[in-house]
């Protein structure tokens, strides 16, 4: 899968270092972490727990988010938090 993940500069230059210190792909640094971290795919012995599914009760969205539109979604989160 194809997917675009913003991540801080230097941690970006420190992957990407990484990967090439060890003749591998920063895909497969990226992989093997998140493999690591959830506990997902790494282990076959080893089943990761599943998390319960969080419920919100309410009325819906609030005005203004349009959840079919990403760049609006990024810009409001970007606009509350401010630019990474």
């Amino acid at each position: 899968m194809r997917t675009t993940v913003r991540l801080p500069d230097e941690l970006m230059r420190v992957a990407k270092r990484f990967a090439a210190d060890r003749g591998t792909t920063l895909t497969a640094v990226m992989s093997e972490s998140l493999r690591q971290r959830i506990g997902h795919g790494g282990d076959k012995g080893r089943a990761a727990r599943p998390r319960p599914m969080p419920i919100f009760h309410g009325t819906g969205t609030r005005p203004g988010i349009d959840l079919t539109s990403t760049s609006s979604l990024l810009a409001r989160t970007e606009k509350r938090h401010g630019p990474s």
